[in-house]
């Protein structure tokens, strides 16, 4: 009829249609995980205040310019105070100034071991996954055979060795802070490498794996764009808590007297120096201690967080 008109849909029906369609967006399981760990209030608070170190140690010496080995025979073994914040040591030197140089040497540390271990445990992982046969096997003896070792005799063996030559070669420094790097990331790696090759020899025979290959994929293709992607998440966490226990075996070798010189605070350093001064001065041990204590406590707890946010079983 010439009167009537057709009903044409208006805007707002179209776009209440199309809304959902258009707001809609992929949840990538990184995604998932990083909202599971959100949720983790001690994983969250403890990335604040491990943060907050990080910076402190990174920053602090240039806001509290004190030369860490000045000695001031006058203010030896003192209390807090307005001065010396976190009090002196027997010379006099300001622990403040210590304690926050020792913290960039006590986590420079933790993190490059913890490179060092699972990089080389990724690597020995993934062979040992992909092989089969003897390749395999012999992988898995060496393994073994590390993790039968005694780990603390033979640190403090390889650094009496090494740090003489080391320390003459590239200064007392660099070279202690190489040697107690490799050393400790040398004897860690076994529990990174048996994760991985666990993930690879349950992800090589699924489904998307055999697509791949029957694609035409070599094996390196499989291996970094399809395998080691899904393998992560357990060592991501393990890696987390290679840190913390980087830092405390420095710190032991320290205590053991066989860390960096006392020209080169470390966390460690510090407190092998105050043994002997507990009873009169208790706050030379109780700061580098307690930054210690914290900086291992806030790690854990975020390797619990990102255990439970990487939980395959967990991740949709």
């Amino acid at each position: 009829m010439a009167g009537s008109t057709l009903a044409s849909p208006t805007a707002d029906s179209v776009g209440a249609d199309a809304g959902p369609l258009v707001e809609r967006r992929q949840v990538t399981p990184w995604m998932e995980a990083w909202r599971r760990f959100r949720r983790h209030r001690l994983a969250m608070a403890s990335v604040v205040v491990l943060l907050i170190m990080i910076l402190a140690v990174a920053f602090g010496p240039l806001l509290w310019p004190v030369a860490i080995n000045d000695i001031d025979f006058a203010a030896q073994l003192q209390g807090p105070t307005w001065s010396h914040p976190l009090g002196t040591d027997d010379l006099g030197q300001d622990l403040l100034a210590r304690t926050l140089y020792g913290g960039r040497i006590s986590l420079s540390v933790g993190l490059a071991a913890m490179c060092v271990s699972v990089g080389f445990g990724t690597l020995i992982g993934c062979i040992a996954g992909v092989s089969r046969g003897i390749v395999d096997n012999v992988l898995v003896w060496v393994i073994d055979l590390f993790l039968s070792l005694p780990q603390l005799p033979i640190l403090l063996l390889v650094i009496y060795l090494f740090r003489h030559t080391l320390t003459v070669l590239l200064g007392a420094q660099l070279g202690m802070f190489l040697l107690i790097v490799v050393v400790i990331g040398g004897f860690r790696w076994m529990i990174v490498a048996r994760l991985v090759r666990a993930q690879f020899l349950a992800l090589r025979e699924k489904e998307f794996v055999e697509a791949a290959r029957a694609l035409g994929a070599s094996t390196f293709r499989m291996v970094v764009r399809h395998v080691l992607p899904n393998a992560l998440g357990p060592v991501i966490v393990a890696g987390t808590i290679d840190v913390a226990n980087a830092i405390i075996a420095e710190s032991t070798l320290a205590f053991l007297g066989l860390g960096f010189p006392p020209d080169i605070p470390s966390w460690g350093r510090i407190l092998y120096d105050s043994k002997d001064y507990l009873d009169v001065a208790p706050h030379w041990a109780l700061f580098p201690g307690g930054a210690i204590f914290l900086a291992v406590l806030t790690i854990n707890f975020i390797g619990d967080g990102l255990r439970d946010a990487l939980d395959p079983r967990r991740i949709l």
